[in-house]
């Protein structure tokens, strides 16, 4: 199956181990197109750095009426079991997703077809895909990525249509999954990157060349 073909759930944390996730936005892609987004503000579980207030510009008085990211459960643990995760530099996401459970379901796994696992991952990490296959680009930063490849205004119309009004920025947790699902579907108008598998995918989304060359060799034998 190629990439394509399969729903991808391209997540983006605002928050710190400190302070637990504070803000969540979920992009569904398939097919290279955002087909669906969600998102919602979490009470802190810990404290809230000012320095941090200061990048994505939420403080825990204003969460406070908001019920915790742990409600979630449910929601996060069937996208895993419908389709690989996604983000932009996945380790962080990852490592927030697992101070909070550090397991899901028995869920597919999506690098290996059949089989089951029970993990988060592994991951489609946008960062490192963009790190391998456009290695020209100067910087890894969402934002210069975003710029480099000509998404701004495509990005902007969609945080119009799914991001909160005061949350449409850089560092709001929509904001940012919207940018890195862009980033992922624009490898899809490669004719050469869409015919990648699933597998591949998640093969290329890591820098590990042990790890890189087992999901290979388990999709070619």
């Amino acid at each position: 199956m190629n990439w394509t073909e399969q729903p991808i759930f391209f997540v983006d944390f605002e928050g710190s181990a400190a302070s637990g996730v504070l803000e969540y936005g979920v992009v569904t892609l398939h097919a290279g197109r955002v087909v669906e987004a969600k998102t919602r503000l979490c009470r802190a579980t810990g404290r809230v750095h000012a320095r941090d207030s200061e990048v994505h510009g939420l403080r825990a008085d204003d969460l406070s009426i908001h019920a915790p990211f742990a409600n979630d459960w449910d929601y996060f643990a069937e996208l895993r079991e419908r389709g690989p995760l996604a983000a932009h530099y996945a380790g962080v996401e990852n490592s927030l997703l697992k101070s909070v459970w550090p397991y899901p379901r028995n869920s597919p796994d999506f690098a290996r077809p059949g089989e089951r696992v029970i993990d988060w991952g592994p991951w489609v990490d946008s960062a490192r895909l963009y790190a391998q296959f456009y290695p020209q680009f100067a910087s890894g930063r969402l934002e210069s990525l975003v710029g480099a490849c000509g998404l701004q205004g495509e990005l902007e119309a969609l945080a119009a249509v799914h991001c909160p009004p005061d949350r449409r920025r850089y560092h709001a947790a929509l904001y940012d999954a919207l940018a890195g699902a862009l980033l992922l579907g624009a490898l899809a108008r490669d004719a050469k990157l869409a015919g990648l598998s699933v597998m591949q995918l998640l093969a290329f989304s890591t820098f590990d060349p042990q790890k890189r060359d087992a999901l290979t060799q388990e999709e070619l034998f």
